[in-house]
């Protein structure tokens, strides 16, 4: 019996998607909460450099800990996924590691630091047949896909213009020295500051933006440190506004700061009216098209809106936490159904690319960037 039981068990772990972690700070925590929504996947072992975070955090996960990169690398097989969530100044030295080995990649965002080691990166993986992903995995998610779908319908008609904003308060004065993730990991306020908002925080709205137009192919833009004295000495911007003109026409208007007050609106302008979600931090946020009409000799567009909706079952859905309702392990998932089923990732190489080069042109320095690689839109999700 046990021993019927235990080939069960090596059969169900046969059939599930592996994945394993290096790097065990505050976000690897909302990947394990993620992670924990998608029985089809294993987390098969976790790394960190410092043993103590290491330790901690495999026990409160009961995970593998492996005391080593190489010995974690050891156990991987060639369908099976690294997700890369170190320190931004990592990312580079740790992703290329993981792509010598043979293995493909999730990486946290920023991909890198500099647009020479993404052009590093992404020719690294296209030379050995890997895939290279980058955060956030929330344009895989509901209210992402299903405000692409709606723009593909043609629901507002012609898209003119664009306004994404994600600005996130006066971060410098809130009590970020108190948060700490489920394992006790504290929020990273050093890196999070040095590295700079819009690094850190403008892919949760450019990489919609790209999965639904294409290619940037010119940058306009302005950032400045307006907030001198946080901690920490990088100089960092803590505001970016820019205008990002696309291959397919439509302009948008991006706003990153940590001094504005919280607004995480994305709206789309078209011929016949507005597609707008109001929290792009959460996956199931509303996707409304407040249509334009006329009244009287005014023009109006309707305060309500309609709510779009998805035509089926999306996706997995992960409770709020903290200032956040996203699943974390989305782009993961893809990345494995697509080996699973022989298919192209939805989150290809040159999409990594593409939004590690716009974000640098967006984080300055100020002025005007020809952007130089090319990404082609997203395919839409079924049930979006």
């Amino acid at each position: 019996m046990m021993q019927a039981e235990g080939k069960e068990n090596s059969s169900r772990e046969a059939r599930l998607g592996r994945v394993a972690l290096v790097g065990c700070g505050f976000v690897a925590d909302l990947y394990m909460r993620s992670l924990a929504a998608h029985p089809e996947i294993a987390v098969i072992a976790v790394h960190d450099h410092d043993p103590a975070r290491l330790a901690a955090f495999a026990a409160h996960w009961g995970v593998v800990a492996e005391p080593t990169l190489a010995a974690l690398l050891a156990r991987l097989g060639p369908d099976d996924v690294v997700l890369n969530l170190t320190n931004p100044s990592a990312h580079y030295a740790v992703s290329r590691a993981c792509l010598e080995a043979g293995h493909h990649v999730w990486c946290e965002k920023p991909l890198t630091l500099e647009r020479s080691q993404a052009c590093a990166l992404h020719d690294l993986a296209e030379a050995r047949g890997l895939m290279l992903a980058s955060a956030p995995s929330s344009v895989l998610g509901e209210a992402a896909q299903v405000l692409i779908g709606a723009v593909r319908r043609g629901v507002a008609g012609t898209p003119r213009l664009i306004y994404a904003e994600m600005d996130d308060g006066f971060i410098p004065q809130a009590p970020y020295a108190k948060w700490q993730s489920e394992s006790g990991a504290p929020w990273p306020h050093a890196d999070e500051f040095a590295v700079g908002c819009t690094l850190e925080h403008a892919g949760y709205v450019l990489s919609w933006l790209i999965a639904m137009f294409g290619s940037v192919t010119r940058v306009v833009s302005a950032s400045a440190e307006v907030i001198p004295d946080k901690p920490g000495d990088a100089h960092a911007p803590d505001v970016s506004v820019s205008t990002l003109h696309f291959e397919t026409g439509p302009m948008a208007r991006l706003t990153c700061s940590i001094v504005a007050s919280h607004d995480h609106r994305l709206r789309v302008f078209g011929d016949k009216g507005v597609l707008q979600v109001r929290e792009v931090w959460n996956n199931a946020a509303a996707v409304r098209f407040h249509r334009r009409f006329t009244l009287r000799r005014r023009l109006i567009e309707h305060p309500f809106g309609r709510r779009i909706r998805a035509r089926g079952p999306s996706h997995p859905k992960v409770g709020r936490w903290g200032a956040a309702s996203m699943n974390f392990a989305l782009g993961p998932a893809e990345m494995l159904a697509a080996l699973a089923e022989g298919r192209a990732c939805r989150l290809t190489n040159a999409m990594a690319l593409h939004l590690t080069e716009v974000t640098l042109a967006l984080q300055g320095p100020s002025g005007v960037v020809e952007i130089e690689s090319r990404c082609a839109p997203m395919e839409v999700a079924t049930w979006a």
